[in-house]
C-alpha cells in the first residue's frame, strides 16, 4: 500500500511539473485615438492570443473598424472603449475609422499585424 501511494505521489508531481501555468487574462493594448490618427497605429498581436484593444479620445466621436477580422468599435470622448478578440489567422489586416470625423478622416488608418 506505501508503494502504490508513493508511485501515485511521484506521477503527480511529475504530472504538476510539466504542466504549463499560463496566465489566463488577456493582453491589453492601449489605443489612443484622436485627429486623425490612431496611437499606436500599427498593433503586433500573436495568432490565437486573447487581445483586448483598450480606446480612447479626448477629441470627439471616432470609429474602428478591421473588416477582414469582423471588428468595429465606436469610440466616444471620456469614455474606454474595449474590444476583445483572438485572431485566429495571421496576416496584416488594415483598420480605419468608420465615422466621419472631420476634413482629414481618410487619413485616420492603421494595421493590426498577426503572427
Amino acid at each position: 500500500m506505501k508503494y502504490l501511494i508513493g508511485a501515485a505521489l511521484i506521477v503527480l508531481v511529475t504530472l504538476c511539473s510539466t504542466l504549463s501555468w499560463s496566465d489566463p487574462s488577456p493582453r491589453t493594448i492601449q489605443i489612443t485615438a484622436k485627429k486623425f490618427e490612431y496611437s499606436p497605429s500599427e498593433i503586433h498581436v500573436k495568432k490565437g492570443e486573447a487581445v483586448v484593444l483598450e480606446f480612447k479620445t479626448e477629441d470627439r466621436k471616432h470609429g474602428f473598424k478591421v473588416p477582414e477580422l469582423g471588428l468595429s468599435a465606436v469610440i466616444k470622448p471620456g469614455e474606454v472603449t474595449h474590444l476583445a478578440f483572438t485572431p485566429d489567422k495571421v496576416g496584416r489586416f488594415e483598420f480605419h475609422c468608420h465615422l466621419f470625423c472631420g476634413s482629414g478622416h481618410e487619413s485616420m488608418t492603421g494595421a493590426i499585424v498577426v503572427e
